[in-house]
């Protein structure tokens, strides 16, 4: 379809629809992205960004709606070299096979040569040739994994290039790039874009659609809700696009009087590859939030205060002692419990009955010499189960054969079973329903009048309103703080970087 200077959109998707079973995926969606541009896709979590961008490269034929490119309809699902002539995505998660060489990446699948015989140097060749071709200064005979992550990044343009595609999709290219590199992939966009080749450019960071994109579509709830040229939509205008409050909207419920008990968690310039320099205190029965976005830190933040991961400098202290960074299960002991964001992943050890994964942190209190008395584990697991009113045929159920929010609450039970004094929450209402979701942060209430401090890590705004404080990190720093009475709009333009 024509714009109205007659212009056909490189690539076009027009009332595009996708479901997962229940789940609405896209709903009419749509999006324009004109020859020569960089055009920017935004949406909080579950917009339906990643949905639309399996269905431009072909992963996932729509429901509903077509997709075209250049005005002609999309190849069919099975014709892969089709898609690959047209669009590409360069993946936050690199695709490149880190123990080949950068030649051998380039022209997988496809090496030169005849009856059956690789040419190696005339592969090299051809591959310096295309990198070059490209200004992509890497050397073809170098390892893939001894590249760093934006050399990785470059690598992949230019093989997706190299199949003909001039429309290349960026997820979240910046994610784990720092200031330098970030500014150094800009200058490589639009030096490719004045050589014909269009972006379609994803991230939480809203100040990079200013600096890089020319247009911006903005997607809600599995929603298109709107496409402007970046220099005419306000900082303050997107941010309410994606959050459907303005700034006077939203505000997080409740008001309650600042915590002042003694403080209880003491963190002191903590710093690794992730994040730089935290310093941030948790007072007792406080709750303290979490945000960010994937690449702020905040899930490796969390990970090393629960003994996960060993930073590379500064100190924490938990009731005046060090926390025991790098060992979980001095952790465990030091009074720490968590509940990790993947619960089938991280959470839950699906051979184990429900009795099992909810004590596993105490198994040691269940009996002598390490042997675990069957009466004692059935005791505590009883207790837990009616402590937080799972749903299960007893201890002895296989923790499979539950609902996901009563799996949910399990993974709770084994953090809670500890009694602990700091308990750390990462998405703790991922993939629950409504009422599970409510009782689940209704046990967050419940224990901080008991003196626990809670820090609570999320990518949903409802899981962050019980909090008393919201500290938000950006690439690995904390730049924004957010007392209880926060509004969505404000919060948000804290994560993605800009002032509303």
């Amino acid at each position: 379809m024509m714009d109205a200077d007659g212009d056909v959109p490189l690539a076009e998707a027009i009332d595009v629809s996708k479901r997962f079973g229940s789940t609405v995926a896209l709903a009419d969606a749509r999006l324009r992205v004109m020859p020569g541009e960089s055009h920017a896709l935004v949406g909080r979590n579950g917009a339906g960004k990643s949905t639309l961008v399996n269905v431009l490269t072909g992963i996932f034929p729509p429901d509903g709606g077509e997709v075209l490119f250049d005005g002609e309809p999309a190849p069919s699902t099975g014709d892969r070299d089709a898609w690959r002539s047209r669009v590409a995505c360069v993946y936050q998660k690199s695709t490149i096979i880190p123990g080949l060489t950068v030649a051998e990446n380039l022209f997988i699948n496809r090496q030169p040569g005849s009856r059956g015989v690789i040419g190696w140097k005339r592969m090299r060749r051809e591959a310096a040739d295309l990198l070059a071709g490209w200004d992509v200064q890497v050397d073809p005979a170098a390892e893939a994994g001894s590249l760093d992550v934006q050399d990785r990044q470059f690598v992949e343009i230019a093989r997706a290039l190299s199949f003909g595609a001039r429309f290349i999709i960026l997820d979240e290219p910046t994610a784990h790039l720092d200031n330098a590199e970030i500014e150094r992939l800009f200058t490589r966009m639009r030096s490719l874009q004045e050589a014909g080749v269009t972006f379609l450019f994803i991230s939480h960071h809203l100040q990079e659609v200013y600096e890089v994109c020319q247009t911006v579509t903005v997607f809600r709830d599995a929603r298109w809700i709107t496409t402007a040229p970046v220099g005419e939509l306000a900082k303050s205008a997107l941010v309410e696009a994606m959050t459907g409050e303005a700034a006077a909207l939203g505000r997080s419920t409740g008001k309650r009087e600042p915590v002042r008990s003694e403080v209880r968690l003491e963190v002191e310039d903590l710093t690794d590859g992730a994040f730089t320099g935290v310093n941030l205190s948790v007072r007792r029965g406080e709750v303290l939030g979490l945000a960010g976005s994937s690449s702020s830190g905040k899930i490796e933040l969390a990970e090393t205060l629960v003994g996960l991961r060993k930073p590379r400098g500064g100190c924490a202290l938990l009731d005046g002692r060090a926390l025991p960074f790098g060992d979980v299960r001095k952790a465990i002991s030091a009074g720490i419990g968590f509940v990790p964001r993947d619960r089938h992943r991280e959470g839950l050890v699906p051979e184990l009955s429900v009795g099992e994964n909810a004590t596993m942190t105490i198994a040691g209190r269940l009996g002598p010499y390490g042997i675990i008395g069957p009466k004692r584990l059935r005791e505590a697991a009883t207790e837990s189960i009616s402590g937080l009113d799972i749903k299960t045929q007893g201890p002895d159920q296989p923790v499979t054969g539950l609902s996901g929010g009563n799996q949910q609450k399990v993974v709770m039970a084994r953090a809670l079973a500890v009694e602990p004094r700091l308990l750390v929450l990462v998405n703790p209402t991922a993939g629950v329903d409504v009422k599970s979701k409510e009782s689940l942060l209704g046990v967050v209430d419940e224990i901080r009048k008991r003196g626990t401090s809670v820090i609570i890590i999320s990518d949903e705004l409802d899981d962050l309103r019980p909090c008393d404080r919201v500290l938000v990190l950006f690439h690995g720093r904390v730049t924004a703080e957010h007392a209880v009475g926060w509004n969505d709009h404000e919060l948000v333009a804290s994560i993605e970087g800009v002032s509303p």
